[in-house]
């Protein structure tokens, strides 16, 4: 009986990439608001297209779903400058009057 891996790898990284993006995204908001929102765009969409020329399934799936989260990010950027001004995070001190 031979076992395949693939799909328990990109399973994997998939979680593991998802959980790297969650405190990205909040210390990113932090330290520099909402201003690099256009960084997780082209790294996105980098990602995005060179999954595409990439022969290996799992590379392939990994970079795909490390664009699509880096994507995603910009949406969670935005929403995490609204937890931050509901009080649900801490605001960064040195960037308060951006909140007001």
């Amino acid at each position: 009986m031979e076992l395949y891996f693939t799909g328990i790898i990109i399973a994997i990284s998939c979680f593991l990439i998802i959980g790297l993006f969650h405190p990205i995204v909040i210390k990113t908001e932090y330290h520099t608001g909402t201003r690099l929102w256009w960084l997780f765009l082209v790294v996105g969409i980098a990602c995005v297209v060179a999954a595409l020329f990439v022969e290996s399934s799992i590379i392939s799936a990994i970079l795909g779903i490390f664009g699509a989260s880096a994507l995603w990010s910009i949406k969670e950027l935005f929403e995490q400058r609204d937890r931050v001004k509901k009080g649900w995070f801490p605001m960064n001190p040195k960037r308060k009057k951006e909140y007001m």
